[in-house]
């Protein structure tokens, strides 16, 4: 044997052996990063774990907080099931006894409130009285399945269908000419399923039952623009509002102009129906409302806003008019009174998005431009603010759903989304991405199922946001319907 390896296994055999006092263990211990291994087995002291606590965090923390974000907000098949697994685990493992599948967008928490001190993972107990089988969550003995009483409800217990909304729109159509202003409002659907778009200095109505495209007016003989439109309730007349400030009423079964309402002195950006009364706002300020019937004299001139008017929607109830204009501010007229009878100014850019919720009297949505970003609920009965959240990106256009208490935003900068959105909880049920500017325009079906919404990049798409069902797959479509003037 070597000599210096004998002398240096000596000292080895001579230090193991050695007593070792607690100082220099410690210092031992805090000068050398090395440690002497005792052994090649780990057993870990489960004395003091929570099984209840441990079960529940389990899954959390090998995911990242935006992956459980997601999680939470999962509505597929997929996602129900492995919430009602978790829930069978708990039930099975630590007596939940829960017989109802809790709803996957709601926080499971509350199910894991179960102590130590209760319920044991591990726990074996004779008893000496048995539990009849329907009063609690014993195991019938007369029974093959291994489950308990409350995991066989869990089991039987009705799921909700799942929601399933496309991520694609139904149909395409190419829209040359459809301007990339925020302060216009260029497309709208009638009640007679015919959606009017205005293009350039030309309207267009496309028929959704026949896709037919027929062009209404031609305002480039007079060198004007098409600022605005709006069908009235019925679907017969389309009032289109023009850059010089003029206002045109045409027949749309008869293809012809009836009349010309002057009165502005700028474009005109905003329109809105109530009954025969026609409500504009343009660029001049001023909200003028006329009776389409009496002589063009016969007007009230609305005057509050002080900078350009570019939001105008009547209340379902006819008797309230909300109003938004560039100055940032949102006002609410009756339809008697020339000053408005309400003004709210939180906004902090200009307020383009109005829509009232036909589901609660009263109730007024607006959304703020870049500089705001904002979706915020007003009590136009009391004058109270309710609610608001942060978008992330500009709200162009609202809508209410006429079957639930959901609405829809168009947002431009800088996302280009499309948000379904439930009130009054302001959860998310859907965001649609496929514009590549700002969706500046939305219009909703007749029926309230689909909507369709336009944008800068010259498209408009056509998506099934509120349907209740849905069998047939969704598909694609470009269609080049709306053609170039040359």
């Amino acid at each position: 044997m070597d000599q210096d390896y004998e002398r240096r296994l000596l000292r080895q055999i001579n230090h193991q052996n050695l007593p070792e006092s607690p100082l220099a263990k410690s210092a031992c211990a805090t000068s050398s990063p090395v440690s002497v291994k005792s052994g090649d087995r780990f057993i870990p002291t489960r004395a003091g774990s929570n099984w209840s606590i441990n079960f529940h965090y389990a899954n959390e923390n090998c995911r990242s907080p935006n992956q459980n974000h997601r999680a939470k907000e999962t509505s597929t098949d997929t996602g129900k099931d492995a919430v009602a697994y978790a829930a069978l685990l708990r039930n099975e493992l630590l007596g939940a006894a829960i017989e109802m599948v809790p709803d996957p967008h709601t926080d499971d928490r509350r199910h894991a409130t179960l102590t130590q001190d209760t319920h044991g993972l591990f726990k074996y107990t004779v008893h000496t009285k048995r539990v009849p089988f329907d009063s609690g969550n014993e195991v019938s003995p007369y029974s093959l399945s291994p489950l308990s009483n409350k995991s066989h409800k869990l089991l039987r217990s009705p799921r909700k269908p799942a929601r399933k909304i496309s991520k694609i729109p139904f149909k395409v159509l190419d829209a040359p000419e459809l301007q990339d202003d925020f302060y216009l409002n260029l497309v709208d659907w009638s009640a007679g399923n015919l959606l009017s778009v205005g293009l350039g200095a030309c309207v267009y109505l496309w028929s959704a039952c026949t896709s037919q495209v027929t062009r209404l007016c031609d305002l480039s003989v007079d060198g004007d623009s098409v600022t605005s439109v709006c069908w009235n309730e019925r679907g017969s007349l389309v009032a289109v509002g023009t850059h010089k400030g003029y206002v045109q009423i045409w027949d749309a079964a008869g293809g012809r102009k009836l009349t010309s309402l002057e009165g502005h002195s700028a474009r005109v950006g905003a329109l809105a129906w109530n009954g025969d009364q026609l409500s504009s706002g343009s660029r001049d300020r001023v909200i003028l409302q006329r009776d389409v019937r009496t002589p063009p004299s016969a007007e009230r001139r609305l005057q509050g806003h002080r900078q350009e008017v570019c939001g105008l929607k009547w209340s379902p109830d006819h008797q309230h008019l909300a109003s938004g204009g560039n100055d940032n501010k949102l006002l609410v007229w009756n339809s008697s009174s020339l000053l408005p009878v309400q003004q709210y100014s939180d906004h902090l850019a200009a307020v383009k998005a109005i829509a009232w919720s036909p589901h609660q009297h009263g109730l007024l949505a607006s959304g703020g431009g870049t500089a705001d970003r904002c979706l915020r609920f007003w009590n136009t009965l009391t004058g109270q603010a309710l609610q608001s959240t942060d978008t992330g990106s500009q709200v162009c256009n609202l809508a209410w759903s006429k079957h639930a208490n959901e609405l829809v935003s168009t947002h431009g900068y800088s996302q280009n989304q499309i948000l379904v959105w439930k009130y009054p909880s302001l959860t998310q049920v859907a965001k649609l991405t496929g514009h590549s500017y700002r969706v500046l325009y939305l219009a909703v079906s007749p029926d309230g199922e689909a909507i369709v919404t336009g944008a800068g990049d010259e498209t408009l798409r056509f998506w099934n946001v509120f349907s209740k069902t849905r069998c047939t797959k969704e598909s694609k479509s470009v269609l080049n319907l709306f053609t170039r003037i040359r």
